[in-house]
């Protein structure tokens, strides 16, 4: 979002809707927030319809699922097919995420989970295919995420702006 009007509340709803999106309820966060259940749903409403929140989407545990094969390829493509290439790299078989540098010769990561060895081979030919050069790719043993509460403020605690700080709570 460009105009960056998000306030403290926008911001703390956020974080709590990358805790637990699933589980976290309009009532919930309002507890959590201080304001009432109907603000909660129409912040998130205009989060939704200002393009600030994409979707919800689960994290999947690959192995878990019959795909312990997770291996990070870095491409090579020009700067002006950067993005019509990540486009054309989520259609490859297993391609989870594709990643797009600012700049640089290794300027577009791509992600690839797998049943074995011989379908990491299939997704590596079918990218070389695309055109995207293939500088390196390394298997993934783990991944830690954890979601970001800092959207250039403390949000948390007593560090927090409180609701009332930022005008009346009820829209």
């Amino acid at each position: 979002m460009v105009d960056n009007s998000l306030d403290n509340l926008d911001r703390r709803i956020l974080h709590l809707l990358q805790v637990d999106a699933r589980g976290a309820s309009d009532t919930d966060i309002a507890e959590e927030t201080d304001v009432t259940a109907t603000t909660i749903h129409n912040r998130i409403e205009k989060l939704d319809e200002k393009g600030v929140i994409l979707g919800y989407n689960p994290e999947i545990d690959y192995e878990q699922a019959g795909y312990p094969m997770r291996v990070l390829f870095i491409c090579s493509t020009d700067l002006s097919q950067r993005s019509d290439m990540a486009e054309k790299a989520l259609d490859v078989r297993g391609v989870v995420n594709v990643r797009e540098m600012l700049a640089g010769e290794e300027n577009l990561h791509v992600e690839v989970v797998a049943e074995a060895t011989s379908d990491v081979k299939q997704s590596t030919e079918q990218l070389d295919r695309l055109g995207l050069r293939i500088v390196s790719s390394n298997i993934l043993a783990e991944e830690h995420i954890q979601p970001w509460n800092h959207f250039h403020q403390e949000i948390a605690g007593e560090d927090a702006e409180s609701p009332s700080d930022n005008g009346p709570s009820e829209e």
